[in-house]
Order: C-alpha cells, then sequence, then structure tokens
C-alpha cells in the first residue's frame, strides 16, 4: 500500500474551506444583524440633540415616577407624582417590544381605572421594552423606556 502525500493541494484544499467556513458565518451574521435592525430613532440626530435639555428639563418639572407589571394577563402602568398621587394623563401612548427585535411590538389600549393604566397584554418570557409617550393636561410630554423583565 502505498503512504500518501500531503501535497500543496491538500493544504490549499484546508485554506480554502477554513476561510470559506469564516465567510460565510460573517456574512450570515452580518445579513441576521441587518434584517433584524428596526431602523432610527430619530430623523435628525441633531436637532434631537439640540432639544433634549429643554424637553428633559419639562419633564423633570412634572415629576412623575412609572412602574410597569404584567398580572393576570394586564400590562399595567403606574403613573405617580412627587407626592404618590397616581396621575391622569391627556394622552398615553406606548409600544411594547423586545430589545432586539421588532416582530412583536404591538400599541396596548391602556385603560385608566383612577390608580394606574391597564390593558390586556400577553408578554413571553424575558425582557421586554415599554416606549412610552404620555402628555400633561398642559400639553407637558414625558418620554421613557420603561424595562420590564416576565418571569417564566
Amino acid at each position: 500500500m502505498a503512504e500518501r502525500q500531503f501535497t500543496g493541494k491538500h493544504a490549499l484544499a484546508i485554506f480554502v474551506a477554513a476561510f470559506g467556513v469564516i465567510i460565510a458565518v460573517n456574512l450570515l451574521l452580518a445579513y441576521k444583524a441587518v434584517q433584524t435592525f428596526p431602523g432610527l430613532e430619530v430623523k435628525n440626530s441633531y436637532v434631537a440633540s439640540q432639544e433634549f435639555n429643554e424637553r428633559l428639563k419639562e419633564q423633570q418639572a412634572l415629576g412623575w415616577d412609572i412602574q410597569a407589571e404584567l398580572s393576570g394577563g394586564l400590562l399595567i402602568l403606574h403613573i405617580t407624582d412627587q407626592t404618590g398621587a397616581p396621575v391622569q394623563v391627556s394622552e398615553l401612548q406606548a409600544v411594547v417590544g423586545r430589545a432586539t427585535h421588532v416582530k412583536e411590538d404591538f400599541s396596548p389600549d391602556f385603560t385608566f381605572d383612577g390608580i394606574a393604566y391597564a390593558a390586556p397584554a400577553s408578554l413571553g418570557e424575558g425582557n421586554w421594552n415599554i416606549r412610552l409617550l404620555a402628555k400633561d393636561m398642559d400639553g407637558s410630554e414625558f418620554a421613557q423606556r420603561i424595562p420590564l423583565y416576565v418571569k417564566g
């Protein structure tokens, strides 16, 4: 039986195969990253940065604290003022979703019961974000991202 020799063709084949796997994995990961990117947060970051401090002062003047919980199939938002009293807002918009993709995003229809805002929601286990925009009766805006962890 003849002994097989390791030739330059064998070395080239191993080299091409190894780098082929690396390139294929990189292309797959780049495709998935671009495919699941939710998009821009603001249209013009310069304008948003110029207005940031003014909006921050307006929001801090409200003194609101927001806590979120999932209980009995309801997503509950507790919006309270500096004294801990419930706050009723003139407008409430929210988008609930995962931080990593937008395919599970939804906008719940919250109702105020005098104490908190509640909306039916079925959230799977893991980390969720509530991107909230609320307006005071005088039109002051309060925008915040509220993280919510759902235990399994």
